[in-house]
């Protein structure tokens, strides 16, 4: 009897050019490269450079620039090649109708909702980085998710750490989840000096190295909230049950107690590849190229309860899911406006959870969504009240 070599996994990778995307390509060649896996789809956006030179190099099916500006730029440098190019919305949503059993999802803000439910429907199983899916979406995403019979695989690090702790089988048990935060380039400092913070501080994260939006998020807090509405809808936790610590070594990435008094709690060097590894690899554990911990070196582990005056973003967090409907995508849309206008000079640091609050409430009226129209609704009404809040300097 003759056995055939098992077929290549399809992937596809949505936001291949970003830190996730290429990371999870980097992960992908240690576990066996073209031997192992074949790339259905890979996306980007404006570096149109790399995209075209990761789509050649993987034998891509198909490479989407998400901007059609740049549509003409991708096609002339992957003539020739064999490989399909599309842009725009309908781009994007052309790369998630394409066959792939596992779809890293990716692409950063709004932009990333629409292809990764439709390619939960498809049936796929969806490694999760982009926030707005659950944040703004979280009913409808799981829904999509149900339906298309996929897993949603969590790779944001302190997610995929409550993934890898909590025991499937006391589920019942589970009392809270802990999520850590390093506490960003901001963590001691204080009221007065956070008023004069500048993009190029607020950039500087002390362990991780991530884009400019992600690292003022975490600066700010913001990350975190968002990442405690996640945690509602990805483990069905009360808000209540959600607590956040600062961890400034960022070595545990997350904990579950349990009942019974216990804490597990995963533990390891901040690389993203030990959570995109095991979520391509789930249920096995990969063998990757990562730092192991010397605990002896590392000595000392430090804890210490956020503070919520400074770091206001949290409390938002409690509040959005606390009133639910589409308050998530309310306060990420807020704030989104308020950190383009922190960027651009236009809104001082501490000024972005004032504005994103303000919008917070002027929509609380908004009911939940039925459908993602009502979500993109609500992303677009925060938009707009957020600017025009800027321009009425009602923000405090």
């Amino acid at each position: 009897m003759t056995t055939g070599k098992t077929a290549p996994r399809r992937l596809s990778i949505f936001g291949s050019t970003g830190s996730i995307g290429r990371n999870t390509l980097n992960v992908v060649e240690h576990l066996g490269g073209r031997d192992n896996f074949e790339i259905s789809v890979l996306t980007g956006n404006g570096n149109v450079e790399l995209l075209a030179r990761q789509a050649k190099a993987w034998g891509a099916r198909l490479a989407v620039t998400a901007s059609d500006r740049h549509y003409e730029s991708l096609k002339s440098a992957l003539s020739g090649s064999g490989i399909a190019v599309a842009s725009g919305k309908s781009g994007l949503m052309e790369a998630a109708d394409r066959e792939a059993d596992w779809v890293m999802a990716a692409i950063v803000g709004t932009a990333g909702l629409a292809p990764t439910l439709a390619a939960a429907r498809r049936g796929a199983d969806i490694a999760l980085a982009n926030k707005e899916c659950l944040v703004s979406a979280g009913d409808l995403f799981l829904k999509s998710i149900r339906e298309g019979g996929g897993r949603l695989l969590p790779v944001d690090s302190e997610h995929n750490a409550i993934f890898q702790v909590l025991e499937e089988n006391q589920r019942h048990a589970v009392e809270r989840v802990i999520l850590t935060a390093s506490g960003g380039p901001f963590r001691t400092a204080s009221l007065k000096e956070m008023a004069d913070v500048t993009v190029e501080t607020a950039r500087a994260h002390p362990n991780w190295s991530m884009g400019l939006k992600i690292s003022i998020d975490s600066a700010s807090m913001f990350n975190k909230a968002l990442e405690m509405i996640e945690a509602r809808h990805l483990f069905g936790l009360t808000p209540e049950q959600i607590e956040v610590i600062l961890h400034p070594q960022s070595i545990i990435h997350s904990m579950v107690g349990y009942t019974d008094g216990s804490v597990l709690a995963q533990l390891g060097a901040p690389d993203m590849r030990t959570a995109i590894g095991y979520a391509l690899s789930f249920p096995r554990r990969p063998n990757l190229p990562i730092e192991r911990l010397d605990f002896a070196r590392l000595a000392r582990l430090d804890f210490e309860a956020p503070d919520e005056v400074r770091f206001p973003a949290l409390r938002l967090a409690r509040l959005a899911m606390i009133r639910g409907g589409v308050q998530g995508a309310v306060l990420n849309g807020a704030k989104e406006v308020a950190l383009e206008a922190f960027i651009e000079g236009r809104l001082s640091f501490l000024a972005m959870a004032n504005i994103t609050e303000r919008v917070m409430d002027d929509l609380a009226h908004l009911p939940p969504a039925a459908e993602m129209d009502d979500v993109f609704s609500a992303d677009s009404q925060a938009r707009q009240r957020a600017s025009e809040l800027m321009k009425l300097d009602l923000v405090g």
